[in-house]
């Protein structure tokens, strides 16, 4: 019998389901065909969401109940900002709680909910959509994967 359990950097197939505390799944694999293979520590999971599946076993189903220190944060005032409609794509249309993909003059993208629309500037926020919550972080993992000799 293996008992070994998930380890930093250890490659997983994972079914896993997030959900505001007491609501409704955003996110959820439990029902696909199979579960997403995820790395440790190659950014596909959140880090903070990483460490709760450190010393898992494969098999085992999980509820963790996680305050918002423990899973997205709590939202920052300075995430908030005006985008000039300049810095828009032309011809986008935007509207009140669209979550909307920027891309940053370094090539990357950020996500922002539309918080109000203006004539000259959109207000979005850049907060995790998730901060502020109490969330449920349910996880099963199903195998660890055995990792490839470099």
């Amino acid at each position: 019998m293996n008992a070994r359990t998930v380890a930093p950097g250890d490659t997983v197939r994972l079914r896993y389901a997030l959900r505001p505390r007491g609501g409704d799944d955003l996110i959820s694999n439990f029902d696909e065909p199979e579960g997403d293979i995820v790395t440790l520590g190659d950014g596909t999971l959140a880090p903070m969401l990483e460490q709760w599946l450190v010393d898992l076993a494969p098999g085992e189903r999980h509820v963790f109940l996680l305050d918002p220190e423990q899973a997205f944060g709590f939202s920052q005032p300075e995430l908030v900002q005006a985008v000039p409609a300049s810095d828009l794509p032309p011809g986008m249309r935007f509207e009140i709680d669209q979550l909307v993909e920027f891309v940053m003059p370094n090539g990357q993208t950020l996500a922002g909910r539309i918080l109000e629309v203006g004539d000259d500037a959109v207000k979005v926020d850049f907060n995790h959509p998730l901060a502020d919550l109490s969330i449920e972080f349910e996880v099963e993992v199903e195998s660890i994967l055995p990792s490839e000799a470099s």
